[in-house]
């Protein structure tokens, strides 16, 4: 049981630091989880790192609830809004469905794939690392500099962002990685994308635990509860700091380093 709660802690603290980082969180608790904690489920897996998301979500409310706030407004008093706060909404609601929706196929099909291989572990240590050099692309190849804001935002920034996010289901690609990549490939103010892509994590977070997790929360331990609470309070205290942080550096090189790292220890 001790040992069964310690990894919750851990798993926890790493969901709420890894979550505001260009770096797949998911990636990262599923190599943690795998190699460390010997986890073979893949199903449950994934629904478990889900639920830690949900920790995070909590952080991410806390922490734009202004934001979240002026849009829930726009949402009941759509027509009296400010045009800035209607295309937010906008953004947020077509980007979340197709992100929704690209996510679960692309879920399915990695945990079908994943479920019939032989040395699974070994397996995804690699593809985690693959995908954590592409996010690494991404983020060098982003331009720091941008113009366009919040009213800058049109259908087709929803579409590109909603497939971008959707790919982040695969573990390795960073979801915040890759949004912030492409709004700034998009030519979005750096402060204006990271708002935005903390922005679209809220619903997709929020609708996938009410479709994956909610109906089966009789399968929740207390372990589950304890990762959660270590989640939501890692993520509460770091995110205004990393929030800062990734204002100012560009993660890619991080991200190029961890993946080297990664894809290295499958060597050893």
């Amino acid at each position: 049981m001790l040992i069964i709660m310690i990894e919750a802690v851990i798993t926890g603290i790493i969901q709420g630091i890894t979550e505001w980082l260009p770096v797949s969180s998911e990636g990262v608790l599923a190599l943690v989880k795998t190699n460390f904690f010997g986890s073979e489920d893949v199903s449950g897996l994934f629904r478990q790192i889900l639920f830690l998301h949900l920790g995070t979500f909590f952080a991410a409310l806390v922490y734009l609830r202004s934001d979240v706030k002026a849009i829930l407004k726009t949402l009941f008093r759509y027509k009296s809004s400010s045009e800035k706060n209607q295309k937010i909404l906008i953004f947020l609601l077509v980007s979340t469905l197709i992100s929704g929706v690209l996510g679960i196929i692309l879920l399915k099909f990695f945990i079908f794939t994943y479920s019939n291989m032989e040395s699974p572990a070994e397996i995804l240590t690699l593809l985690v690392g693959i995908l954590l050099v592409i996010t690494a692309f991404l983020q060098l190849r982003s331009k720091e500099k941008g113009l366009r804001d919040a009213k800058d935002l049109n259908l087709k920034d929803a579409i590109v962002l909603g497939i971008a996010q959707g790919f982040s289901a695969l573990p390795g690609l960073s979801r915040s990685g890759l949004t912030v990549s492409f709004l700034l490939l998009k030519k979005f103010d750096k402060a204006v994308a990271l708002r935005l892509s903390f922005l679209m994590s809220l619903p997709i977070v929020l609708a996938g635990n009410i479709l994956l997790n909610f109906r089966n929360l009789d399968t929740l331990g207390l372990e589950d509860l304890v990762a959660f609470m270590f989640a939501f309070l890692a993520g509460i205290l770091t995110i205004h700091g990393l929030f800062k942080l990734a204002e100012k550096i560009n993660f890619g090189y991080f991200v190029l380093f961890f993946a080297a790292v990664v894809i290295f220890s499958r060597f050893l």
